[in-house]
């Protein structure tokens, strides 16, 4: 193994999923893996099976993906977020958005450069900077709203700084930003050398409002690129479709680093994800109402016990503090022996998530209430 494979961390969820759990007396109840429970619609079901069928889907395709593929994400973004994208120079397909998260602080940063990374953020986004030998730096992000405050990160490391990437609904915490904070990001980094990377896996779920794109923010395409996932909105996870939109240095970039390391996504899954694109909008709505629905729920059960959690306002998660004598990795072990519940701990998303631990809303109501139930039995672990 090289030194720089070596040096990076082991990748949580990597560890982690498939592993045999043993736990307390109770029937398990896995909340640890944010994978949305629901079926794929039949119709891209359908569609995929078909196009497996098509001689041309059985070969080789062209490196950057189908046309009908591209004008249907260009589409997409025109009828949801009023932002107009040339389908050659502003979209790069993604082979799971994971890959694409990963490899653009190869693609953009330079040894040494700086990286802001959300704290808490996703578990991964350090591995594609220590894979480009860049300089991992914390975005502080506070409760409850666990946006940036730029006033507060240090002027010389943002003079040095690359790549800022930002995740909007956030995962783990469930917080959303509004359109005046990407205009504020856009505005702050317009004039400099930095680009920001949003990642927008979810989305679908926004509970007070629509998620904005950060493309939408004026002048968004000349700093930003946005990752978009199909993985969670349509119940797509194992196909491994995303894509990336925006601005068109930062994609011709990946998509010269994507000629080198792949070879063409499979014909058939661009026609399931253009089917998808251009025939499920009603089924984006469902999705977000039903973990609205998830969300009411289970949080309510949480207040009445008087267990304290950060208010999702989208996602599919809930961010909740652990009792003052846990850390995230106590509390993890002690509800999955003790409850026979599995979350996953606040640690593996930055320092700030020590003391909570994130737990999926990808369950049925029964189980959720269920889940609540257990976890209100804990309510004395929060009394001082």
């Amino acid at each position: 193994m090289s030194n720089r494979l070596a040096a990076i961390p082991e990748s949580y969820f990597g560890k982690t999923m498939g592993r045999k759990i043993e736990h307390g007396p109770l029937p398990l109840i896995n909340m640890a893996v944010g994978i949305p429970d629901g079926e794929t619609p039949q119709g891209i079901i359908n569609h995929f099976a078909e196009a497996l069928k098509i001689p041309e889907n059985q070969k080789y395709g062209a490196f950057h993906g189908k046309d009908t593929f591209k004008q249907a994400i260009v589409d997409f973004y025109l009828r949801h977020y009023g932002v107009k994208l040339d389908k050659d120079e502003e979209v790069c397909i993604l082979y799971g958005t994971k890959n694409g998260l990963v490899a653009l602080p190869t693609c953009l940063a330079n040894p040494g450069d700086n990286v802001l990374l959300p704290d808490p953020g996703y578990t991964d986004y350090l591995a594609g900077v220590m894979l480009a030998n860049a300089n991992p730096v914390p975005l502080n992000l506070e409760p409850p709203y666990y946006l940036p405050n730029w006033d507060e990160v240090d002027a010389e490391i943002l003079e040095k700084t690359k790549l800022v990437y930002l995740t909007y609904p956030n995962n783990p915490t469930g917080s959303t930003a509004t359109k005046a904070v990407f205009d504020e990001a856009i505005q702050k980094f317009k004039h400099t050398d930095t680009k920001i990377i949003h990642d927008f896996a979810y989305s679908a779920f926004g509970f007070d409002a629509k998620n904005p794109s950060i493309l939408s923010s004026e002048n968004g395409k000349d700093v930003a690129v946005e990752i978009f996932s199909l993985s969670k909105g349509y119940n797509m996870s194992g196909f491994r479709v995303g894509f990336a939109v925006g601005n068109r240095d930062m994609i011709q970039a990946l998509k010269k680093y994507q000629t080198h390391t792949n070879a063409g996504m499979f014909g058939a899954l661009q026609d399931a994800a253009t089917y998808a694109l251009n025939h499920y909008d009603d089924f984006l709505e469902e999705q977000n109402a039903t973990f609205k629905r998830r969300r009411d729920i289970f949080e309510s059960k949480l207040e009445e016990a008087g267990i304290p959690f950060v208010h999702s306002t989208g996602g599919i998660y809930c961010w909740l503090k652990t009792p003052p004598q846990y850390d995230s990795e106590a509390f993890e072990q002690m509800l999955l022996k003790e409850q026979s519940i599995l979350v996953a701990p606040g640690i593996p998303f930055g320092d700030n998530g020590k003391y909570y631990v994130r737990l999926s809303l990808a369950l049925s109501e029964e189980q959720l209430e269920t889940a609540a139930k257990r976890l209100s039995t804990l309510y004395n672990l929060y009394e001082k």
